[in-house]
């Protein structure tokens, strides 16, 4: 196990700046996810963190060890490509350990460790199948192994599920996860999907334009957003954020409950309620069913209500419903888009 911590880390090429003084730690053993959406500098953080890009400015330590000048194979790292980067020509087993005899380690130590390793991924029987013979699934599993075969302190992922199918995606989150867990790796993972953090993270790091948004656990962005980025970016649906005028949902006479600073209330769908004790006048604008949920998309004044309901509702668009929310359910934020306490 190891911890990284980053201080004050930049990155720019010419004018253009991917990331601002990014400073943060990531404890030893923990899963830690970077997530956002493209372009808002996570994969640069994580190839800084590698020594695959250099830092324009700031430190990088690695339990406690300032490697920001120290090249990767220095840096006790092992990472995981989103394309896998197999060697098409090598089986499972000479791809796994690949790294190990570039390094020389002896052959006798080589067997032991592609034994455990194979055995813990469920990959001993595929040993001698080339990559072409094999499912993504277990591409993945190979390329993984390479990573963990090599022993190191820390294992990075670059969006290693993305070019898998969604079942697939949500078993290997819990085997991720589950291996992590086992072999208490210290892991930084890359992705754009909140479910991926929300699922496996101990720790969410959410960057948006090279910056922080927010960090800390799954639940604790969730529950209190700090932005309304954050807001919209976790939470599926994402949070309603419901534009207000002099205090009153806008468009219509709906009193908000808010604070007298806030220019934005955000509101999850799933804590909306069709009727209730103070109901608030809505036309269903449209109806998403999803099985399990119905998701309707209601109109109140000028503004649009994502609403999640029982997909045993029915609702037709144009069909007059109320609403109602409690007042704990409300986040308030300010016209800067900053959460109000």
């Amino acid at each position: 196990m190891a911890s990284i911590e980053l201080h004050g880390i930049s990155k720019t090429w010419g004018e253009t700046t991917a990331l601002h003084g990014v400073s943060l730690r990531i404890e030893p053993g923990s899963f830690c996810v970077l997530l956002g959406p493209s372009g808002c500098g996570k994969s640069t953080t994580l190839r800084i963190i590698a020594g695959l890009e250099s830092a324009s400015a700031g430190r990088l330590h690695i339990d406690g060890r300032d490697v920001t000048a120290l090249p990767p194979a220095q840096r006790g790292v092992a990472m995981v490509f989103q394309n896998y980067a197999l060697f098409p020509h090598l089986n499972a087993a000479d791809n796994i350990t690949f790294g190990l005899s570039v390094r020389r380690v002896a052959p006798a130590e080589r067997a032991e460790r592609l034994r455990e390793t194979a055995a813990l991924l469920g990959l001993t029987s595929l040993l001698e199948r080339k990559p072409s013979q094999l499912s993504g699934g277990q591409q993945q599993r190979v390329a993984l192994g390479r990573a963990l075969v090599a022993r190191a302190r820390v294992c990075l992922m670059d969006e290693p599920l993305s070019n898998l199918d969604a079942q697939l995606r949500q078993e290997m989150r819990r085997e991720l996860r589950e291996l992590q867990q086992q072999l208490k790796l210290t892991v930084v993972y890359v992705t754009h999907d909140q479910a991926e953090a929300m699922s496996m993270a101990d720790q969410v790091v959410l960057l948006a334009q090279g910056r922080v948004e927010q960090h800390g656990a799954p639940r604790e962005l969730y529950a209190r957003p700090a932005t309304t980025f954050a807001a919209r970016f976790i939470g599926t649906p994402p949070m309603n954020l419901i534009a207000l005028d002099g205090g009153r949902i806008a468009g219509s006479a709906v009193d908000a409950g808010a604070p007298g600073a806030a220019a934005t209330i955000g509101l999850r769908p799933e804590d909306i309620a069709l009727d209730g004790d103070r109901p608030v006048a809505a036309v269903v604008r449209s109806a998403e069913y999803l099985g399990a949920d119905l998701v309707l998309a209601c109109a109140v004044g000028s503004q649009t209500v994502l609403v999640r309901t029982s997909g045993q509702h029915r609702a037709r668009t144009g069909e007059r419903v109320t609403l109602h929310w409690a007042a704990r359910a409300v986040h308030a934020f300010d016209a800067a888009g900053q959460r109000l306490q």
